[in-house]
């Protein structure tokens, strides 16, 4: 799993050269921010599988992400993360405890309450054509950081060419995983309380706080 794939390096240093900052591939981006921007709250079921042909990697479960505003709540087999914005709880269930930190903006993972704008700061992006997914025409787009030690070597977004939902995204990081996220049901304009990104220890007894703030 640590190790990194000779082949995957010299890929990824190729189309390091071969990125750019493609007219085309902004204008699909920037429709699709508009029409998520315009949405206050939303809940999206989701599929995730993460492959590594090398490691013979090739995981799947499902997931669940509800966004307002900054806030999200993110739901996954083995651990949930809230976010209100200020704080992040990450909370592992078998573990049975709560890390507590400072939301960080600024951090190079991708924030389900911000993934369609991740492209405007630090990403270069490219045009790669049109190609169908579950049925769905989509335009694929291609981010890559500018950035060459960032956590992923790129991220390939398909957005319906339709409505410009996104369809699914897939992250390549430089030990040759993929890790791909896949709209199932998306509900626009729910209507959510600002409670629900906040962790109740009530809720949870027994579970030990680790506080990791400064």
């Amino acid at each position: 799993m640590k190790k990194i794939v000779l082949a995957v390096l010299l890929a990824f240093s190729g189309y390091i050269g071969f990125a750019q900052y493609d007219p085309k591939a902004l204008e699909i981006l920037e429709a699709m921010s508009k029409k998520y921007k315009a949405i206050p709250a939303f809940e999206a079921n989701f599929s995730y599988t993460l492959t590594n042909e090398t490691d013979k990697i090739n995981e799947e479960f499902k997931g669940k992400m509800t966004v307002k505003g900054d806030k999200f709540r993110l739901v996954l087999p083995e651990q949930e993360v809230i976010n209100n914005g200020v704080t992040v709880w990450t909370y592992l269930p078998e573990a049975k405890e709560v890390n507590i930190d400072n939301a960080d903006s600024n951090s190079d993972d991708v924030n389900p309450s911000k993934f369609y704008e991740m492209y405007k700061k630090g990403y270069k992006y490219l045009y790669l054509g049109e190609v169908t997914e579950s049925g769905v025409p989509c335009d694929a787009v291609d981010l890559v950081p500018e950035k060459r030690d960032a956590q992923y070597f790129k991220i390939k977004m398909l957005i319906a060419k339709k409505d410009k939902s996104v369809q699914s995204f897939t992250m390549f990081d430089k030990t040759g995983n993929r890790y791909k996220y896949t709209i199932t049901r998306f509900t626009p304009n729910a209507k959510i309380d600002d409670d629900y990104f906040l962790f109740d220890p009530k809720k949870y007894p027994g579970v030990e706080p680790i506080d990791l703030r400064n």
